[in-house]
């Protein structure tokens, strides 16, 4: 078996913007078995911050479990009396989105991104 060098499948890097406003960058692939790590890592942010922006402008794929954790989040968010948001949807993130009718339920940012005030 050739070496290579292991990569994460997921990270998620959090910005902090005061206490209002946290972004989440996602990079790899949310998919089944490392779903965990998104959740925990935004849950922890809740209800303190205000608004969430997920960041998925690098994400590679998502499975059904990675559109799960997404749910989870929204409600937990929902739950905490803060605002879940999504940014930058890849073509294949929009579509499973969009065939789930998930669309209609996450506010999703324009694609041209975001001002901070």
């Amino acid at each position: 078996m050739p070496d290579r060098a292991v990569t994460p499948i997921l990270s998620v890097d959090v910005e902090q913007h005061g206490d209002d406003l946290a972004i989440v960058r996602c990079r790899g692939r949310l998919v089944a078995g490392v779903t965990d790590v998104l959740y925990s890592r935004v849950n922890d942010l809740m209800p303190e911050t205000q608004q969430i922006i997920l960041d998925l402008s690098g994400l590679q794929h998502t499975d059904s479990m990675g559109l799960g954790a997404l749910v989870r989040l929204y409600v937990s968010a929902k739950s905490a009396g803060c605002t879940l948001e999504l940014l930058n949807l890849s073509q294949q993130i929009r579509h499973l989105l969009g065939v789930t009718n998930m669309l209609a339920v996450f506010p999703v940012l324009g694609e041209e991104g975001i001002e901070f005030g």
